[in-house]
């Protein structure tokens, strides 16, 4: 049992950690561009916001997909049966990561708050998520204190390219 677990991350060439970063950073990065591609033209309704926020799920659901899928084809060893759907499930960080940005639209959708600039509270939502999963990893990895608040800062910068990319290109 334990080969088959070595034998799955070597073949997938990452660990759990490792997967949860990368699924939890371009999963934040994706809903913070989603939410600005999906304001760019000032609809605020709450039917809108409802729109955003299926929008954002589904985009979030195949790129999962696509990049399970691009995992699974690119390995070049032989599969065995279940291979496609482990490599698929493995993309679940991706999709959590935009759940929290998922809520903040739903909920403005439903009513819960007010739907004109909520993508705003969606943008320092993730570039916060983004700070913190840099600074996790990398102390949860042992890395010294300043090397993972560098970590999260330039994770959360990602987020902030978005939201200056997003101001400049309005």
């Amino acid at each position: 049992m334990a080969d088959d677990t070595t034998a799955a991350r070597e073949r997938h060439g990452h660990d759990r950690r490792e997967a949860l970063l990368f699924g939890g950073v371009y999963g934040a990065v994706l809903a913070s561009s989603m939410v600005a591609a999906l304001s760019q033209y000032g609809h605020t309704s709450r039917d809108s916001r409802r729109y955003d926020a299926a929008w954002l799920l589904v985009t979030a659901c195949a790129s999962a997909l696509a990049h399970g899928y691009a995992h699974y084809i690119a390995e070049r060893a032989p599969h065995r049966r279940g291979d496609a759907l482990r490599t698929l499930v493995e993309e679940w960080p991706l999709v959590g990561a935009v759940l929290p940005t998922v809520l903040i639209l739903a909920g403005a959708g439903w009513g819960w708050w007010p739907a004109g600039g909520v993508e705003y509270a969606a943008f320092a939502l993730n570039i916060v998520l983004l700070f913190a999963m840099g600074l996790i990893t990398a102390r949860s990895s042992h890395r010294p204190w300043a090397v993972a608040v560098l970590t999260g800062a330039v994770d959360a910068l990602l987020g902030v390219i978005v939201v200056v990319a997003n101001a400049v290109i309005k």
